[in-house]
């Protein structure tokens, strides 16, 4: 591989730790900037990484840490975003945690790449991004595509991946937990549709185009083999976790008040920018690239989702024999 020191922002989230661990595995140098390094403590024991406690927002300090680098890889990005003054929103009407992350936070590292001589970029955005989009977290994750693709002088590649499950998620797993918490499960758009693409297909691409040419100035969808309700996504969990709960599902008036209601809880859990990307169907048109072979969903969440003792396991037992 031509790239041997690699710096990865976003490196200690759920897919930025499962990418470092893989560079890290191929003996490559890893830098994951972090502004709180107990956050990331559970890379500090790979062999070549270096986790350095900084806030790669502040001016000046992206600079400093790609010299000596030879690629970039951004994992960076938010769910949620406050609404904030008109002043502080972004020329497509997305929030300021929106703009910070996905617009200014890219322009940032490709500033620092061409101060410091760093050629190579490859920068995650969201499946269904784009600037004509209902919601701000896929607006502004469109404009971020659109700033990164415009350079000229770095060679970038684009990801755009559906929602990514493996172990660790916040996808599969806070349905489980929801599972375990209440009787029912009361479930806001229901259609909404999506193809879940495994953490470790997200990984094998992004390894594929660090060195391929061809990849420059390219945008790939990263998706699975399978397309989902989101009510048979829920369905499937209750499955492999053996909790049988019932499922009502909301209309789209009921689904966004709903959302409006869970932006009040820590997190929050959702709010109304998610019910309206969620109104984007997030599925993929195309073959997966770099001859990638899909893994199925079924496959790989039951090992992290099923029930491990025999306790556990007995609910699970009865779910199949339909008792």
């Amino acid at each position: 591989m031509s790239y041997s020191n690699i710096f990865v922002v976003g490196g200690s989230g759920f897919i930025g730790r499962h990418v470092v661990a893989a560079l890290s595995a191929r003996g490559l140098r890893v830098t994951v900037p972090s502004r709180r390094r107990e956050r990331a403590k559970h890379l500090l024991l790979l062999p070549t990484v270096e986790v350095i406690e900084a806030d790669v927002n502040r001016p000046g300090v992206l600079a400093r840490l790609l010299r000596d680098h030879d690629a970039v890889i951004n994992l960076a990005g938010v769910l949620h975003s406050r609404r904030g003054r008109l002043d502080e929103r972004g020329p497509n009407n997305y929030g300021p945690d929106f703009a910070r992350a996905h617009v200014e936070l890219p322009q940032a590292i490709l500033a620092a790449c061409r101060e410091t001589g760093v050629r190579r970029m490859l920068h995650m955005s969201a499946l269904g991004a784009g600037l004509g989009t209902p919601s701000e977290y896929l607006r502004s994750k469109g404009m971020g595509e659109k700033v990164v693709l415009a350079a000229d002088d770095v060679g970038v590649t684009v990801f755009r991946p559906s929602v990514v499950f493996g172990p660790e998620d916040r996808f599969l797993n806070l349905f489980a937990m929801l599972t375990r918490l209440v009787p029912i499960v009361v479930l806001g758009s229901p259609g909404a549709r999506f193809q879940p693409v495994y953490v470790g297909d997200v990984v094998e691409a992004f390894i594929a185009a660090l060195d391929s040419r061809a990849a420059i100035g390219e945008r790939y969808d990263l998706c699975g083999p399978k397309v989902y309700t989101l009510r048979r996504l829920v369905e499937l969990v209750c499955e492999m976790t053996g909790r049988r709960r019932p499922i009502v599902g909301l209309s789209e008036r009921l689904s966004y008040l709903q959302a409006w209601l869970l932006e009040f809880t820590p997190g929050p859990l959702m709010t109304r920018d998610n019910h309206l990307s969620m109104q984007v169907p997030n599925v993929c048109e195309c073959a997966p690239p770099f001859g990638i072979e899909p893994q199925a969903l079924e496959a790989v969440a039951r090992a992290y989702l099923a029930p491990e003792g025999p306790r556990e396991r007995y609910p699970r037992l009865r779910w199949r024999a339909r008792r």
